[in-house]
């Protein structure tokens, strides 16, 4: 391996000390024409290998942008198929670092071969493998589908650049008016990029990243010793409705949550903690953001949108794949009504509701704040299979907000009689006491004790079994 090669230091820095193994050093292009047999390419522009990162296997690809720009032609992808093909035999994840001009003009229809070979081995690795990209120069064109079609993507803050049209390509664009290639536009409007910061972040956040997962959809070992005490309580978690990645960061092992795609759809929160050592997805509203500084930042709408419905979708399923357990805390009170929203929320809903539905993984509700309308039963309803729902004591869950529900019941009857009735309906029909009493709801706890008991009931649920319909796969 060079020791020069912008790639292979990336490789070093990432993986644990000394561990890395070069696999197909020698392989150079083997195409000839316009003189490419006169050009040098070690490696054919990419690095592939194996290692560890904190004693986990990981393969990993590493593209050589000195080398004919890291373009990819036919012996540069079949180095990549290669790697894909060992890490599915031993069943551990792959990684890639890219840096590439993209397809390779001197091979043509080889590359283009090359890149389709390429896409049909992620294809094949989805839902068995974890797979992790990094953007660390250009990825861009076809190229763009490698970051879409693995698991979880990472960019490089000011030089990474991650495109399918060119920004100064797009009609009534140029990129001083909207770089859409920059890891600010991905990762903010895009929703493909999870990650975004420096070289030495991205590679920092990789290897916290793998040591949540499973290094494939069998392994049942993705645990650690947990020092944290399992029964710890916290107050402050009352005061956590709004901003509930400090929720979750609250519950977890070492207080310690990993979010993905943060920058994305803020309303709805999802990422990973480790709950007693054990690896958890979790998926959360969120009305509110704060700084470091403890400011609120942000705020919005406790309401479900269609980005944040696809992008909570999307984890779910990644979390059902790898038998890793999700956790809901629900803060909901209806769907985002606006003109541009409403070309999309249905199908969005429809799949959040979907995914929810559709997963066997161990999968524990918590009501922290508003539970309101068909958006509550989206998001991880004792109804479309949460196996184990608690709830706040000042939890509301119902149709509407009382007040609203009494102006209809009582319409034309007067302020007080509506006052009123909206005491009645808030104690029949939106308490957590009254959802307590239909079963809807199997505990309500204080906020405190959160950590507590979801803690017992992945425990409890760890052996879960469930069977589905025989199908092929479903549509949604």
């Amino acid at each position: 391996m060079s020791i020069t090669s912008q790639a292979s230091q990336r490789i070093t820095a990432l993986l644990d000390d000394n561990s890395f193994v070069e696999i197909g050093a020698m392989v150079t292009a083997r195409a000839t024409d316009f003189n490419l047999k006169q050009t040098e390419t070690p490696s054919d522009g990419c690095i592939t290998g194996y290692g560890v990162i904190d004693g986990n296997l990981v393969y990993v690809y590493g593209q050589d942008a000195s080398v004919l720009g890291g373009s990819i032609g036919e012996m540069h992808a079949k180095k990549i198929a290669g790697l894909y093909d060992l890490a599915m035999k031993t069943g551990a994840p792959v990684i890639g670092l890219i840096d590439s001009a993209g397809l390779r003009l001197q091979e043509a229809t080889d590359a283009l071969n090359a890149f389709g070979e390429i896409y049909k081995k992620q294809t094949m690795a989805s839902g068995v493998i974890p797979q992790i990209t990094a953007v660390f120069g250009t990825c861009g064109g076809g190229l763009a589908l490698f970051p879409a079609l693995t698991d979880f993507t990472f960019m490089e803050e000011k030089k990474a650049k991650l495109f399918v049209n060119t920004p100064n390509a797009l009609a009534g664009n140029e990129i001083s008016k909207c770089d859409t290639s920059s890891a600010a536009f991905q990762s903010e409007e895009a929703g493909i990029v999870d990650f975004v910061g420096d070289e030495a972040a991205i590679l920092g956040q990789i290897r916290d990243l793998v040591c949540m997962l499973p290094s494939n959809n069998e392994d049942d070992n993705s645990f650690v010793e947990c020092a944290d005490d399992l029964n710890r309580a916290d107050a402050s978690l009352a005061n956590c409705v709004g901003d509930t990645s400090i929720a979750l960061s609250t519950i977890a092992d070492d207080n310690a949550f990993v979010e993905v795609k943060a920058a994305y759809a803020k309303e709805m929160v999802t990422g990973f903690m480790k709950l007693n050592g054990v690896t958890v997805g979790a998926v959360a509203n969120r009305s509110e953001v704060y700084n470091e500084e403890g400011g609120k930042a942000e705020t919005f709408d406790a309401a479900l949108s269609p980005a944040g419905c696809e992008k909570a979708a999307e984890f779910i399923s990644f979390c059902d794949a790898f038998n890793i357990p999700v956790l809901s805390l629900t803060n909901v009170n209806g769907f985002k009504a606006d003109k541009c929203s409403e070309k999309k929320i249905a199908k969005a809903a429809a799949k959040l509701t979907y995914a929810f539905a559709d997963a066997t993984v161990p999968k524990v509700n918590v009501i922290i704040g508003k539970a309101y309308g068909s958006a509550y039963v989206a998001m991880n309803s004792k109804a479309i299979g949460a196996d184990m729902t608690y709830c706040w004591p000042n939890a509301e869950i119902g149709t509407m907000d009382a007040k609203l529900a009494a102006k209809i019941i009582c319409d034309g009857q007067g302020a007080d009689a509506v006052n009123e009735c909206a005491k009645e309906y808030a104690y029949l029909q939106t308490s957590a006491v009254s959802a307590a009493k239909r079963g809807y709801v199997d505990a309500i706890i204080e906020p405190a004790d959160t950590r507590k008991y979801v803690i017992g009931a992945f425990e409890m649920l760890f052996t879960k079994r469930e069977d589905r319909p025989a199908k092929k796969h479903g549509t949604v």
